[in-house]
C-alpha cells in the first residue's frame, strides 16, 4: 500500500469505529430514557423518545458501518 491508501484506510477505519461507539452511545442513552433516569418531556413521551433513540442507535451500530463499508469497497474487490 501507498501511504495515500494507507492514510485511507486509517481514515475510514477510525470512521467506522466511530460510527460503532455512536451507535452504543445512542443505544445506553435511549435506554436510560426508557428507564426514567432522564426527563426530557415527562414520562409517557420519554419512553418513545427513548425508543427512537434506540432505534437510531441500533440502526448506526449494525447497519451504517457496513454500508460504508460497501461503498468504499475497491471496484475488483468482492
Amino acid at each position: 500500500m501507498t501511504d495515500a491508501a494507507d492514510a485511507l484506510a486509517k481514515k475510514r477505519f477510525f470512521a467506522l469505529n466511530a460510527i460503532r461507539i455512536t451507535g452504543a452511545i445512542f443505544v445506553l442513552a435511549g435506554f436510560v430514557l426508557i428507564r426514567g433516569g432522564w426527563s426530557l418531556a415527562g414520562q409517557p413521551a420519554d419512553r418513545w423518545i427513548g425508543v427512537a433513540i434506540v432505534l437510531v442507535g441500533l440502526f448506526d451500530f449494525a447497519v451504517m458501518p457496513k454500508i460504508l463499508a460497501r461503498r468504499w469497497r475497491s471496484p475488483g474487490a468482492r
